[in-house]
């Protein structure tokens, strides 16, 4: 109970208004960048809009992913480097609708943390811009919650949430997949955002490194090379799907290759064959090895 003479404020349980005012102030011009012809209005609307004319399509429909970073966000804490976590919230989405044939339209964010700080907020904002720039899509609205009493001051989290469209006559299904045509693998950047819980695992518990450690295979330390942010591939895969030259793709993410080429592969259809060359990067190499893990 409150006494009559005691009023609680917000910033009495842990939320600074004013903290999270600030960060918006400092993120607008990095999310302005992303604005395509499609936004509707300005930032603050309590939804975002977008507008779909201009897209010239027999049968439009809206494609759509969401993802979270996960444990990788343990390595950006640890040091204290948050600029390009933001990419990998935006590859884990806009890389699963792709597959699909969808070109991206817009992205929304979510960040929740313990303690607002502004200036980390807008380094974490500006990543994600900058890989909306980098996608082709518009990062349209977002949400910032302050969690005072659930997380740790310094922990937070980031999920991220992708639209977009493809011409329902292209959609990419891998139904059309037959026998004799070519599997291709676009290398990754390297371990992406996936996995981190058994690589943190091998690498800190198992192998007793250290996020400092200099690893001369990676030419940097070992928390510079695991924070490397996930690949986007709009821009090397879009080409392709504009000539509709793909029948079939995958997000290879939790699972592995073997059992995500198995979505888009018809029942009763297999893929064997020779492997002229895989590109292994050496951050995934080396971490597999450490913990004696398969590659598939």
């Amino acid at each position: 109970m409150c006494s009559n003479k005691t009023s609680l404020t917000y910033r009495d349980a842990g939320v600074d208004i004013d903290a999270g005012n600030r960060a918006v102030e400092l993120m607008k011009e990095s999310v302005k960048r992303t604005y395509t012809p499609g936004v509707v209005g300005d930032l603050g609307g309590f939804g975002g809009l977008y507008s779909l004319a201009g897209h010239a399509m027999s049968e439009p429909m809206l494609v759509s992913g969401t993802d979270g970073v996960g444990t990788k966000l343990r390595l950006a804490i640890m040091m204290d480097k948050h600029d390009t976590i933001g990419q990998d919230c935006v590859a884990m989405s806009v890389n699963d609708i792709l597959v699909q044939g969808a070109t991206p339209l817009f992205f929304l964010d979510y960040i929740a943390v313990g303690k607002l700080d502004p200036v980390k907020v807008a380094d974490i904002v500006r990543g994600v811009a900058e890989a909306c720039e980098e996608s082709g899509c518009a990062l349209l609205g977002g949400e910032t919650a302050e969690m005072a009493g659930f997380y740790d001051n310094d922990d937070y989290d980031v999920a991220g949430f992708a639209v977009g469209i493809v011409d329902r006559p292209k959609l990419i299904t891998g139904e059309s997949i037959k026998a004799g045509d070519v599997i291709l693998g676009l290398p990754s950047s390297g371990i992406h955002s996936n996995g981190f819980s058994l690589v943190r695992k091998i690498v800190f518990d198992h192998k007793q490194l250290s996020i400092d450690t200099d690893v001369p295979e990676f030419g940097k330390t070992l928390g510079e090379e695991l924070l490397t942010p996930t690949r986007l591939y709009p821009k090397a895969v879009l080409p392709l799907i504009e000539q509709q030259l793909v029948k079939g793709m995958v997000h290879i993410t939790g699972g592995g290759f073997l059992r995500k080429h198995s979505s888009c592969i018809a029942k009763r259809r297999y893929c064997r064959g020779r492997c002229h060359y895989m590109a292994t990067t050496s951050c995934i190499y080396k971490t597999t090895r450490m913990g004696q893990c398969s590659l598939a």
